[in-house]
């Protein structure tokens, strides 16, 4: 059995946002790390909600979005 590689971490930590106050990873970041699209993400973490923190997700909303998609780029939105 092939073994996968390991992110590289400052890949991972260049996708960490500072969105009210936590750091977090955007789903589209999330789902590409883990190699599948972003609908199959949210999916599968909806089906299994008991396998994560409650406050494991949250939805911005349309000022935060509209926010972070003017500041696309930066690694430090919200900081």
């Amino acid at each position: 059995m092939a073994k996968k590689s390991l992110v590289p971490i400052d890949l991972i930590q260049k996708k960490i946002l500072l969105i009210r106050g936590e750091k977090v990873v955007l789903d589209q970041d999330l789902a590409g790390l883990y190699g599948v699209d972003t609908g199959q993400l949210t999916r599968q973490v909806r089906r299994n909600l008991d396998r994560f923190p409650e406050d494991f997700m949250f939805q911005l909303t349309k000022e935060e979005f509209d926010i972070l998609r003017s500041q696309s780029g930066s690694s430090c939105w919200g900081g």
